[in-house]
């Protein structure tokens, strides 16, 4: 195993498979053979546009971040994990020394080292070597596509947290993205009793509903800001849970929250200033929540997706091969009303 290959993005648009070195194995590593790898909103705006804010693709870089695999070597020092084990990859590797590591809040470490963000390469590829204590092990009823949903599930059960979504709580899920759709399952998780769920697209609604919402809100068909009022007796929301990443439904997050609601902000608009309502957040006495990433979520994560709680594999409405990176990219940019999670399986 000297050479792999691998997906690489030269350029917007630009992807090539070419064959690489397979990666060392340091002593605290272990090396995975990649099975599945799911596409993000994130590898489409490399792919489209060659960088998100501060992150720019200035050399060749490969993408895929969610991520599912075997192991097939370890480091001398690598005692978690062993040969032949299944494995979700967790893709944020963090230094454990700095004062957000101490505190247990690792997704704010500085020093982080993360697949697919510049100039730190992804999954796209055959192999993979990853420190072996961010390997997580799968059971055998898992599939690799749901040891790769883990990572956006992460995000979902970050935010519940976060937000202190509790039992017989009623939520709005607002943008039925992956990340959003998977928020459902984690806020059936949490207990949640009543799940409001809001999108464009008659796919994602219906996906939602699978997922476990109980109710959901065609945005383009009704005010989704009255329709809450009137399912919640006009009182508004426990907890509002923005996973769109607009302008609108941020601001519309703070509107549907109850009077000492909480409202979690997991998407990111497309400009960084949102104007909201200051005295709305203090009349009502909202508490806010900025959600980054995930921590201290994957082995509850890979219980609950193991346990059965959601059918999380409907979610993969598009299957490639690796030779066919582009254009799973390409489907996952341009066919949004259709598509929901693309996988490029090894």
């Amino acid at each position: 195993m000297e050479k792999m290959k691998a997906a690489v993005l030269h350029k917007p648009f630009d992807v090539r498979i070419e064959e690489l070195p397979v990666p060392e194995v340091k002593p605290d590593e272990a090396l995975v053979k990649v099975k599945a790898v799911g596409i993000c909103g994130s590898d489409v705006h490399y792919y489209e546009h060659g960088k998100i804010g501060r992150y720019v693709v200035e050399k060749p870089l490969i993408l895929g971040h969610e991520a599912g695999g075997e192991v097939v070597a370890v480091g001398e020092n690598v005692t978690n994990v062993t040969v032949g084990q299944r494995v979700a990859i967790e893709p944020g590797v963090t230094c454990g020394e700095c004062k957000y590591c101490k505190e247990g809040r690792y997704n704010l470490c500085p020093d982080v080292v993360f697949l697919a963000t510049p100039p730190v390469d992804g999954a796209f590829c055959e192999y993979i070597s990853m420190r072996a204590d961010f390997l997580h092990s799968i059971p055998d009823n898992m599939t690799y596509e749901a040891a790769s949903l883990i990572e956006p599930f992460s995000v979902g059960l970050h935010a519940c947290k976060r937000a202190g979504v509790k039992p017989g709580d009623t939520v709005a899920v607002m943008g039925l993205g992956p990340v959003g759709l998977l928020t459902i399952v984690a806020a059936k998780a949490f207990g949640a009793t009543n799940i409001i769920a809001a999108d464009l697209e008659n796919i994602r609604l219906d996906m939602a509903k699978e997922m476990g919402a109980t109710t959901v809100i065609n945005a383009k068909e009704k005010n989704v800001k009255e329709a809450v009022m009137e399912l919640t007796d006009g009182e508004g929301v426990d907890v509002a849970l923005e996973t769109a990443g607009s302008t609108a439904t941020n601001r519309m997050a703070v509107d549907i929250a109850r009077r000492g609601g909480k409202v979690a902000l997991v998407g990111l608009p497309p400009k960084p200033e949102v104007e909201f309502n200051v005295l709305n957040i203090a009349d009502n006495e909202l508490d806010v929540f900025g959600i980054f990433r995930y921590c201290n979520t994957y082995p509850t994560a890979v219980q609950l997706l193991a346990s059965g709680i959601a059918p999380v594999d409907k979610l993969v409405t598009h299957s490639f091969t690796l030779d066919q990176s582009k254009e799973a990219l390409e489907v996952a940019r341009t066919e949004k009303n259709t598509s929901i999670k693309v996988m490029v399986n090894l």
